[in-house]
């Protein structure tokens, strides 16, 4: 018998996480697409990420045929994604134009997100940002595949707090923080030291 779940958050009731869940307004708009692999697993940031964010949206699939429609004149859109052309977040208003961004995020492995930029050239065309190099990731079960991989919702947060001000957008971290601390209560503090605690 399967556990009764939260609709919203979708986890099992009796650790549902939607009292944690802001609801944070901000002037950059948040289109996350993620890959259907992860949609179902159980470690979902993309999906706290976009509850917690009122001018945000989340889509999945492999292929996305509304992506041209998704890209409002209203938004400056650009990629979240690393790259040789990639400028480094925050991204100033350009002479003339003070359009707030569109920070288009895929959500999967580095793999599978490729993939979604291989099938969508509409996505792969976009300008791309990104992150400062060195930051680390809170993320205490998943071996990170190297420095500056971060939980997607860790970079959406890292993200807007670059470009609309520090700090701003911690409060989504809070559904975050108690969903790795409920996995790690779960695996017992033996397993997680010796599978999971850095040295």
């Amino acid at each position: 018998m399967s556990r009764l779940r939260c609709e919203r958050c979708t986890r099992p009731l009796d650790h549902c996480l939607c009292a944690l869940i802001p609801n944070l307004p901000s002037h950059s708009r948040v289109l996350i697409l993620q890959h259907p692999d992860e949609q179902k697993h159980a470690l979902n940031t993309a999906r706290l990420a976009a509850l917690g964010l009122a001018n945000a949206e989340l889509a999945v699939g492999e292929v996305f045929t509304e992506l041209e429609q998704w890209l409002s004149p209203e938004y400056r859109a650009c990629l979240l994604f690393p790259g040789d052309d990639a400028q480094v977040l925050p991204i100033p208003a350009t002479p003339g134009d003070g359009r707030p961004l569109l920070l288009v995020v895929p959500d999967g492995t580095w793999r599978k997100a490729r993939k979604l930029l291989h099938l969508n050239p509409v996505l792969a065309a976009l300008p791309r940002v990104c992150l400062p190099a060195g930051m680390s990731s809170r993320y205490r079960l998943r071996k990170a595949p190297g420095e500056g991989a971060l939980a997607t919702i860790e970079a959406i947060v890292a993200a807007l707090n670059l470009q609309e001000g520090a700090g701003r957008f911690d409060a989504l971290l809070r559904p975050f923080e108690a969903l790795i601390d409920g996995q790690i209560r779960a695996m017992g503090a033996e397993t997680f030291q010796r599978n999971h605690q850095r040295d």
